[in-house]
């Protein structure tokens, strides 16, 4: 890739301009200009579709071999190579923590005796839908986020439309419409992942859509738009969530037989610990968890709960924390909650954070956390 920039220093190139040169997929060839860019040894210009070009530093990148993260190959090129040259168990693990698009670290853990985001991206190369389902907060998009750079995503509703997936008109400036086109459709020719968060929030009716991308067909009819066919570039992957308790979820058969694995995603209480948020608050976790599988309980803190118990905890110091983390439990499992902490963290009682009485202008001025306190009673 740096290369190729580098033979043509006057030039801007598009991902798919290069990607017809180099005979590579769109995703691999997004993913080392990104590399490029990130490392400072390209530049990159375009408000729509993304141009690149070379710098002062891309020639000297362009002498050093760089071997590509999984995932960056077109999906049935490496799946043929993996199967005639070296075992799965003797390639390189990507154990380390993972640095996201946002910026956040993503920590890989364990599937099928591989990191879960090395097992993602072997999924993807093989071209194997996945199902990620689990509570909300324990980490399915952030590791789809971490194995996927060049995602896309979609945030499943009751309220998504074909249009949301595929397209749909829009008014331009001049007065006139004219057709954008969804993350479906850009991912399908960009040979990008696409991430449809929430799936089973949105009508069957609408997901439907996505169908004949998903199977041997690769392509989908865009009818609003002339009827055009749109054919899937290879890298063109699609990915799932599910949250299983929330209110409307329904996992249709149409939608589960099309995910041919399917991932059952938890809060890893160990990485909490090692996280160092309060052990005592991550035995509460464990603790209410177990009761949650057994039926007890319909809710448990997870791992996005306890990492915001520790940044409130920082800020408005141990006490607010605690009865905050009580406030967030649904009101039918608040009481259970605020038990499990009182007994581990040895409080007489616990109420979900409330204000209090007006302070008087003497203390309004004092350090933070140093007036917040928990009361009995419901927020406002």
């Amino acid at each position: 890739m740096a290369r190729l920039l580098a033979d043509r220093p006057a030039d801007t190139l598009t991902i798919g301009e290069m990607a017809r040169q180099l005979g590579h997929s769109h995703g691999a060839v997004r993913n080392a200009s990104l590399t490029l860019v990130r490392r400072g040894e390209a530049d990159q210009s375009g408000s729509g579709q993304p141009e690149f070009r070379a710098n002062a530093k891309t020639a000297a990148a362009a002498q050093t071999a760089v071997i590509s993260p999984p995932g960056t190959h077109a999906p049935h090129a490496q799946a043929a190579t993996a199967r005639t040259t070296t075992p799965a168990a003797a390639t390189p693990r990507q154990t380390g923590p993972i640095r996201r698009a946002g910026g956040q670290l993503y920590h890989p853990r364990e599937l099928a005796d591989l990191p879960d985001v090395e097992a993602l991206n072997r999924l993807r190369d093989a071209d194997v839908p996945v199902l990620l389902y689990g509570p909300p907060g324990t980490g399915k998009t952030s590791l789809v986020e971490a194995a996927f750079p060049d995602l896309l995503t979609v945030a499943g509703d009751g309220d998504t439309t074909v249009g949301d997936l595929i397209g749909e008109y829009t008014q331009a400036d001049s007065g006139g419409y004219v057709f954008q086109y969804g993350p479906l459709v850009t991912a399908m020719t960009e040979g990008r992942a696409l991430l449809i968060d929430d799936a089973t929030l949105i009508s069957p009716k609408v997901l439907a859509a996505l169908y004949p991308a998903m199977d041997g067909r690769r392509q989908i009819q865009v009818k609003a738009h002339k009827g055009e066919t749109i054919k899937a570039e290879p890298g063109f992957y699609v990915v799932a969530g599910h949250n299983p308790g929330v209110h409307g979820a329904v996992l249709t058969e149409a939608l589960a037989s099309r995910f041919s694995v399917q991932i059952q995603i938890g809060t890893d209480y160990d990485l909490a610990l090692a996280l160092r948020i309060d052990a005592r608050v991550v035995r509460v976790a464990r603790h209410l968890a177990h009761q949650v599988e057994l039926g007890e309980l319909g809710w448990a803190p997870q791992l996005r709960e306890l990492l915001s118990y520790q940044k409130t905890e920082a800020v408005l110091g141990t006490k607010a924390a605690l009865a905050n983390l009580v406030g967030i439990a649904p009101v039918e499992d608040r009481d259970a909650v605020a038990d499990a902490v009182i007994k581990a963290v040895g409080v007489k009682k616990i109420a979900p954070l409330t204000l209090g009485k007006q302070l008087p202008a003497s203390a309004a001025r004092q350090p933070p956390g140093s007036t917040v306190s928990a009361h009995r009673g419901r927020s406002r």
